[in-house]
């Protein structure tokens, strides 16, 4: 059974595979209004979302299937009272595909290892494929290609957004540079850099973790950034965490230091005066609205490919 769990498991050509089909889907809506008809998406969340949701019942909405709103906090998957063995067999009986917004990635592989039906990660405390899938569907319809660009990511890179970028940046050939604080708590695991770096080698790219803001913006053609408080983090942080952070800030003078055109990205929900100011974020750079936008055609993308990778449509 095919699943995305993390991006380190998929290949070049899968990455573009989905980001075409994306820009497919986004193009001509109408050629796939009936293509998941009477098929029936499970949405677990154990985490809260706008995005995430919004997006995957709409887009199966879209194509003619239909999805089903599952929280963990007022079920047995959530007190404990049933494994999570039991509890996605007994799912695998009911629906076609499920996706998971969970707090610990184990979880998740745990999922997957009793699951007949596709699995996708909608964001685990490790990993978020899905949302940079739909960065490079982002960076591919404004830039024309995504081989040869560099990106640049600023602020708390022990984050699933920035293993994710680690995992597929290189692979398809985008050069990588990381710009945040030293230590353990605020650089990308050992893990996600070791294949970054490998797969960096391999395609010939640069890439760099570097704890200078400006060394690590130079010549980005996108400057990518995300929250300073994630989800799990309190929120009596937040003022040490600032304080960390504000040197990685991206602001209009930083953004200057970047290539010519330079794309801002942000996969939201973002606080101005924060990782970013309002002006960049607001500003003429800014795409971050396409991105959330194609958030909802990748993962109609995700849905189609896995589903006719497992059999159970055509086409």
């Amino acid at each position: 059974m095919r699943h995305l769990l993390t991006l380190e498991d998929w290949t070049p050509g899968q990455i573009a595979e989905a980001v075409a089909a994306a820009r497919a889907i986004k193009a001509n809506p109408e050629k796939y209004a009936d293509a998941l008809r009477r098929k029936t998406l499970c949405m677990i969340f154990e985490k809260p979302s706008l995005r995430t949701r919004l997006s995957f019942e709409a887009g199966m909405n879209q194509m003619g299937g239909h999805a089903i709103y599952y929280d963990t906090s007022t079920s047995p998957f959530g007190s404990g009272k049933e494994s999570i063995a039991d509890t996605v067999r007994t799912m695998c009986r009911y629906v076609d595909i499920i996706m998971a917004r969970l707090f610990k990635h184990d979880d998740l592989l745990e999922m997957a290892r009793h699951a007949t039906v596709p699995i996708i990660n909608a964001l685990t405390n490790f990993s978020h494929p899905g949302q940079i899938l739909a960065d490079l569907q982002t960076i591919e319809e404004h830039k024309g290609r995504l081989a040869g660009l560099k990106l640049a990511y600023l602020g708390d890179s022990f984050n699933n957004v920035t293993h994710s970028l680690l995992f597929a940046c290189p692979k398809m050939g985008m050069h990588l540079s990381i710009g945040c604080p030293a230590g353990a708590d605020y650089e990308p695991a050992p893990s996600a850099f070791a294949a970054a770096r490998a797969d960096a080698a391999k395609n010939g790219v640069r890439f760099e973790v570097t704890h200078a803001a400006s060394a690590a913006v130079r010549g980005a053609d996108v400057v990518y950034t995300d929250s300073w408080m994630s989800y799990h983090i309190p929120k009596d942080k937040a003022g040490a965490r600032t304080k960390i952070f504000g040197p990685y800030q991206v602001t209009g003078e930083l953004m200057k230091q970047a290539a010519p055109g330079a794309l801002f990205l942000n996969c939201l929900p973002a606080m101005r005066g924060m990782e970013q100011t309002a002006e960049v974020i607001d500003g003429p750079q800014s795409v971050v609205f396409d991105q959330a936008e194609n958030r909802m055609h990748m993962h109609k993308a995700l849905m189609l490919i896995l589903l006719r990778s497992a059999g159970t449509i055509q086409g």
